[in-house]
């Protein structure tokens, strides 16, 4: 008997599309990362060096340096991927937005064919949804969440309300239950939406709700990164009952 692939996978899920990611070193929620990825695109994964530091500005400024960078975009160009996301949010806000953009064209230089930085997906996710007035929850200690409100400035985003849980490390191990509770905090009348920061901390399976329970969108640091890459690449991200998703349609074929 032959075997024909057909009877198990319909022919259009075979050919394999592909995103490059440029994490840092300590990311932990490549799971995560996946879950908005369509069963035929795949994730390929590379990780920045380490650096001896707790969270901090040095460390940003650390995971933001070109030639890392630079050199992690050249590593994961092997499998052919169709875009490169660089999946840290403060590593591309740290220099405020000219740093952003010269991150951006690093990226594009060493050959990604195009590029996402979590911040500027952030600024191109509130441009669709066209909120400029938002509530911000950070992972981070002030000085940082500081540098985060100061880049959004800069793109005519106005942060009504912050708030920081000052945490060094082991961000990843941030419950659902803590995040829950600091949007409760945050949010205000005047926030046209909320944004939770850090490509480390988990939210897929909270941002419908919270979206439910406050009434206006929620994006979050991973949500924006995949969803400004799937769109770079002519694809849609899978997110049920997500704001962003709703609206997150190619922009290439």
């Amino acid at each position: 008997m032959t075997f024909d692939p057909t009877l198990v996978v319909g022919p259009e899920l075979l050919a394999q599309h592909g995103v490059g990611v440029v994490a840092p070193f300590d990311f932990a929620l490549d799971r995560e990362l996946w879950r908005w990825t369509p069963d035929d695109v795949s994730l390929f994964m590379t990780r920045l060096p380490y650096v001896p530091v707790p969270v901090t500005v040095e460390m940003a400024n650390a995971l933001s340096d070109h030639s890392i960078v630079r050199q992690a975009t050249r590593d994961v160009l092997a499998p052919e991927p169709l875009a490169v996301a660089y999946a840290c949010a403060s590593g591309s806000f740290i220099r405020g937005a000219t740093g952003e953009r010269e991150l951006h064209q690093t990226m594009r230089s060493a050959g990604a064919p195009a590029v996402a930085t979590t911040s500027g997906a952030l600024v191109e996710s509130l441009g669709l949804l066209g909120a400029s007035r938002i509530a911000v929850v950070t992972p981070y200690i002030d000085a940082v969440t500081e540098r985060l409100v100061s880049f959004l400035d800069e793109h005519g985003i106005t942060v009504v309300a912050s708030v920081g849980m000052g945490l060094l490390s082991h961000i990843w191990k941030v419950g659902y239950g803590e995040i829950v509770s600091a949007v409760s905090a945050v949010d205000r009348a005047d926030a046209e939406a909320v944004f939770i920061s850090c490509t480390n901390v988990p939210t897929y399976d909270i941002i419908a709700p919270l979206e439910q329970m406050i009434a206006k969108p929620v994006l979050t640091a991973n949500q924006v990164t995949m969803c400004s890459s799937l769109r770079a690449m002519g694809r849609a991200p899978i997110g049920p009952d997500q704001s962003l998703v709703q609206l997150s349609r190619p922009t290439a074929a």
